[in-house]
């Protein structure tokens, strides 16, 4: 059975064409520092090997673009660059990528002063001039501050669709209209709502897919298959990408991982669950990419997950992200966050921060948290 799909215009991503009624793309993104060169060029490499077909690298210094000009030397692959806060870097990576993804919610880091418009101007050209496709990627952890205060604080829905149609409404009335959308979050819930809501009012603009932070396997499969099947099913959706917290030399499964979700949609293969309220513990976190600091994240992740299994019965969200990118942001909406820097791990209560600890400490504190949250809600049961 062929998977439907919603008739989207076709946007060109080096030598693979999304949306317009072509195969959904399956794209990941590197976890070694750019800065890298053989480490990322090998990961990229084993990507491909698994059945990529966009691989996505960070850059954040010049170093990284000097080393992003020696892995292009390096590999054919269809590559999609990350400007994580410094737009103005895409003039020098432009000639070496196929993509270009930027967050609209990070355009304010850089030259505060000048009209969020005026620095979108600037990427079009950029990747006019470089024959670069275009991503805007919204996401529920570094929303535009701007937009966002012009929603009620509980709504994080709304100011992420306004994002993404707002500059969706630029790139068309420049006349660049080789572009995707991208309105990602950690809960598969909000990941259906909002890409539904988009598609309803922009059908014609190719969408990429996915959970951010989606977690460990097998529970960062299942969310991300949640979303895949409410949404694919329907037509939305023209590139996918299933971000699991993984070590460095398994990111492959990924792909793997987004390769069998579509081929059991496609088989009617679904599992038919809109809802994703758990009444049980929900552990998030986020890929693991070249933004991340330390390594030391991933292991983490996995003896957060180990020292957490008594509360398995409780509805309590714990976020575990790897870098200061959108660490912050994303743990905002979960009872617990832990966000991790080179050296040492912020925790946090909601948006409250309680403290920095290292990577020793900060699993005993974690937990003297997470049973004061039990016992509260204990009580008031």
């Amino acid at each position: 059975m062929e998977l439907p799909r919603n008739p989207t215009r076709p946007v060109r991503i080096g030598t693979i064409t999304i949306g317009d009624k072509n195969p959904v793309a399956v794209q990941s993104m590197c976890a070694t520092h750019t800065r890298d060169v053989g480490a990322t060029v090998k990961q990229i490499n084993d990507l491909i090997k698994a059945g990529a077909d966009v691989v996505r690298v960070a850059v954040d210094t010049k170093r990284d673009v000097e080393a992003l000009i020696e892995i292009r030397q390096q590999t054919q692959a269809n590559l999609s660059v990350d400007l994580q806060e410094n737009y103005r870097l895409a003039k020098t990576v432009a000639p070496h990528v196929d993509k270009i993804r930027y967050n609209p919610g990070h355009l304010y880091h850089h030259e505060r002063q000048k009209p969020w418009q005026d620095k979108v101007k600037f990427l079009l050209e950029v990747a006019g001039e470089n024959d670069c496709a275009i991503r805007i990627g919204v996401n529920g952890g570094s929303v535009d501050p701007a937009k966002a205060s012009q929603f009620s604080e509980g709504d994080s829905i709304s100011p992420m669709l306004a994002s993404a149609l707002e500059h969706c409404e630029l790139l068309d009335t420049l006349g660049f209209i080789r572009y995707c959308v991208s309105l990602k979050d950690s809960d598969p819930a909000k990941v259906i709502e909002l890409n539904q809501r988009f598609a309803a009012e922009r059908p014609d603009i190719p969408l990429h897919l996915g959970v951010t932070e989606a977690g460990m396997p097998p529970e960062g499969v299942i969310k991300t298959r949640i979303a895949f099947e409410q949404l694919i099913s329907r037509g939305i959706g023209d590139t996918i990408r299933v971000s699991l917290t993984l070590p460095f030399d398994r990111k492959g499964d990924e792909i793997e991982a987004g390769r069998h979700i579509l081929a059991d949609i496609a088989a009617g293969r679904v599992r038919s669950v809109v809802d994703y309220g758990l009444k049980s513990l929900n552990i998030i976190s986020c890929p693991s990419c070249s933004r991340v600091e330390n390594e030391a994240f991933i292991d983490l992740a996995q003896e957060v997950k180990a020292m957490t299994e008594y509360a398995a019965n409780y509805a309590v969200t714990i976020a575990v992200m790897g870098c200061r990118v959108n660490g912050p942001g994303e743990t905002d909406d979960a009872d617990l966050g832990l966000w991790c820097g080179p050296k040492a791990v912020n925790l946090k209560r909601g948006s409250k921060t309680l403290g920095s600890y290292s990577y020793h400490d900060i699993l005993p504190r974690l937990k003297e948290e997470l049973d004061i949250i039990i016992s509260e809600r204990t009580e008031t049961a």
